[in-house]
């Protein structure tokens, strides 16, 4: 079964590389003409710059993963899991303590590992296509906040769901679910206060005559609740975007200052209404509806398999690991089973985007800002704009931007 397994986790790396190659392939041979509708915005030399871009950063994105990969090989089939293993057990007689320690330390070596693609991508890739403007002491102090927030909350949910298994080893699996949804929703409530503004600074659009145009639309929109702020983006990076935060009455859409530096107020406004065509149209709610079930499934598919007796024995590990190994494990073979449901996720987020482009034309009257906006963040971002067909159905959240702008102009006419 170790070799099945070994194969199958081969032949789905290979697959993905694969896509990553048509993709960068296609890029290739359609990358020197503007699309399209993006005249005035995107000329060749632009053109010539977002390919380049997109090469180097696929190029450092494919070594880390190679790096990533060889690494999980070398722990799940190498047997070094079981040292691990091991090791941390003989740190503590306490379940839960060991637990914590288990994951910990694997992320802090991951997290360590990773630091030099990391480093590379930010100083070197986006410092050459002039996105950086982090500096060195941001970046670490950024890195040190998101560790130590990362341990406290890692630490908290470990103990709390170690100890509802001892607790209730026969109904752990419902108890542990409950918990992570309830925290879960508790994180989307406190984040926007509590954590969010401890990397970024938050602040009303302060333009009045954006501000005026900004209610109007909400109002149209029939919109009771929620904050529209900007974001100081531009300590770190020069790349530009809006994003939609917490929940209830703590939702609020989010502006990168770069953003609202780049636009007009009509586009601005009409990027706003398709986060609010989100609201409007329950994406979140059903979203979170879709995750929980699926993880209310897999809690209970989990508590079978963690006491079945083989799982071990699919990677050749011996029976007494531990449970945090076994999850480990369980964890790698759930990764190969989801992953054929890669397409389908991707297509029902494509779904709710066009939704919510569909809203934000309809609120505005106006398509052609939002399609201006797009073509604006596109050149901007140095964005791909050659995907290939497949790598867009198979691991895309949104349309193809190229797409997205054709369709937004034809609404126009």
């Amino acid at each position: 079964m170790k070799l099945t397994l070994f194969c199958l986790f081969a032949a789905i790396t290979a697959f993905s590389y694969w896509l990553r190659h048509i993709n960068l392939k296609h890029l290739k041979q359609h990358g020197s003409k503007v699309p399209d509708g993006f005249e005035g915005q995107i000329d060749q030399d632009k053109l010539c710059k977002s390919s380049a871009y997109t090469f180097e950063s696929s190029r450092l994105g494919l070594w880390d993963s190679l790096f990533d990969n060889a690494l999980l090989v070398f722990f799940l089939f190498g047997g070094v899991i079981t040292l691990y293993d091991r090791f941390i057990g003989g740190i503590s007689d306490s379940r839960i303590v060991t637990a914590i320690l288990f994951f910990m330390f694997m992320t802090w070596f991951q997290t360590l590992l990773g630091i030099p693609f990391d480093l590379y991508g930010t100083f070197r890739i986006e410092a050459r296509y002039g996105f950086n403007t982090t500096t060195p002491r941001l970046w670490l102090t950024d890195l040190l906040k998101s560790q130590a927030i990362g341990a406290v909350l890692m630490s908290f949910l470990i103990a709390v769901v170690f100890w509802l298994i001892i607790w209730s080893p026969l109904h752990w699996w419902l108890l542990v679910w409950g918990f992570m949804a309830a925290f879960s929703l508790f994180m989307m409530f406190i984040s926007p206060y509590l954590i969010e503004p401890l990397f970024n600074k938050y602040e009303p659009v302060s333009d009045p005559g954006l501000e005026d145009e900004i209610r109007a639309m909400m109002e149209k929109a029939g919109l009771k609740a929620g904050k529209v702020l900007q974001m100081d983006a531009s300590r770190r990076s020069r790349h530009s975007n809006a994003y939609f935060t917490g929940i209830g009455k703590v939702k609020r859409i989010v502006l990168f200052d770069t953003l609202v530096r780049q636009m007009s107020h009509g586009e601005i406004v009409a990027v706003l209404a398709h986060e609010i065509g989100h609201w409007k149209k329950g994406h979140i709610w059903k979203r979170l509806l879709v995750a929980e079930v699926m993880a209310l499934a897999g809690s209970w598919l989990a508590f079978r398999l963690l006491n079945w007796p083989g799982l071990p024995n699919l990677l050749g590990l011996p029976a007494d690991i531990s449970l945090p190994a076994r999850m480990v494990i369980l964890g790698f073979v759930a990764s190969l089973t989801l992953f054929p449901l890669t397409p389908f996720s991707a297509w029902r987020s494509r779904c709710h985007e066009r939704e919510a482009d569909r809203f934000a034309a309809d609120l505005t009257g106006r398509p052609q800002d939002l399609a201006s906006a797009l073509v604006k963040m596109s050149a901007e971002n140095l964005s791909n704009l050659f995907t290939h067909p497949f790598y867009a159905k198979f691991y895309y959240s949104h349309p193809p931007v190229v797409e997205r702008v054709r369709t937004l102009r034809e609404w126009a006419k």
